[in-house]
């Protein structure tokens, strides 16, 4: 953290000698953002800001979807959307007008950004016009998107499988849950912890003792009987990665990999007994969960099912005509 020296603190409002001594090194990620508030795109990282009185800065009053760029095309796009919608009408927050023209500022923002692998993130905020905590004192929704650098998928990266343990964070309210809401400071403190503790993933359980979600992730297992299981939908966020996978794995129900797949309780017994635990995400995709508070899952190996299930969301993300929205040409 940079520290200021006492007594020579300065009034500067030279717009462009601010921007140029903001510059960092982690800028390099940042490859286009487009905001409302400018009504433009800029490709600049010392110019992607948002104002301090917005809503979504000081309250964490505002939405947002994460989704990514692959090989020229936005994948998924239109299920993220719609789920943005959903999350900002529950906060009473009107986006209707907006709603047109947000695949048009996703697609030209990372056109911008000029790379055709990118994470794409879209928030809709209250919008600015004061510090206080009212929503009404705000001049109205505003939009910011930002293509940044795609990371690769977890298990590129780590293809042994994650480690996991049980969050000590309790787990959000059904009614927040369901919300991708700006305010993510359970997430924050569920991410530290996994850090801190050296594994690569932590999870909620509810007051009853059924599994609930990680910080970005959805967790489901593989039961002893062959089922696919995840958290039951209505405590969770509606991952759109696991809604998919869910979808996908229809065709592995076929095949006779497994008996079924869907939602239901899952308790710390029943990720003990599981053939196979799965984490699934944007930048997840379908990983294998190895270990879990310290014990293997199944025989402490990938398994077949999230294999088969990576590789057919794999193409999916690569192949699919109907969830594919083009950015750039062939």
């Amino acid at each position: 953290m940079l520290r200021p020296q006492l007594g020579r603190f300065r009034v500067v409002n030279d717009a462009a000698a601010i921007a140029e001594a903001s510059r960092r090194t982690h800028h390099t990620n940042y490859l286009a953002m487009f905001s409302t508030v400018h009504d433009c795109i800029v490709t600049d990282p010392a110019l992607m800001t948002v104002p301090l009185d917005d809503h979504m800065v000081h309250r964490g009053d505002g939405v947002f979807e994460v989704m990514k760029c692959v090989s020229g095309a936005i994948y998924n796009m239109k299920s993220h959307i719609r789920r943005l919608e959903k999350s900002a009408a529950t906060i009473r927050l009107d986006i209707a007008s907006m709603l047109p023209w947000i695949p048009d500022a996703l697609t030209e923002t990372v056109r911008a950004g000029g790379s055709r692998d990118a994470q794409v993130h879209l928030y809709v905020s209250r919008g600015p016009g004061s510090l206080g905590v009212n929503p009404f004192e705000s001049i109205g929704p505003q939009l910011y998107a930002i293509a940044a650098r795609l990371r690769r998928p977890f298990m590129e990266a780590h293809p042994e499988g994650a480690r996991g343990r049980l969050s000590s964070v309790p787990q959000k309210p059904p009614f927040f849950a369901r919300i991708k809401s700006c305010n993510y400071l359970p997430n924050m403190l569920m991410k530290r912890e996994a850090v801190e503790w050296g594994v690569d993933f932590v999870v909620s359980f509810d007051a009853l003792g059924h599994m609930g979600e990680g910080a970005t992730e959805n967790v489901g297992i593989v039961t002893a009987d062959g089922r696919l299981v995840f958290p039951a939908i209505e405590g969770v966020l509606s991952g759109t990665t696991m809604l998919r996978t869910i979808e996908l794995a229809g065709r592995i129900v076929g095949e006779g990999a497994i008996r079924s797949a869907g939602f239901g309780d899952v308790s710390i017994e029943d990720i003990r007994a599981a053939r196979e635990m799965l984490v699934v995400g944007t930048t997840w995709n379908v990983s294998a969960a190895v270990e879990f508070e310290g014990r293997p899952v199944g025989d402490g190996r990938p398994g077949p099912v999230q294999r088969r299930l990576d590789a057919i969301l794999k193409d999916d993300i690569l192949h699919s005509r109907e969830l594919r929205t083009p950015v750039f040409g062939p």
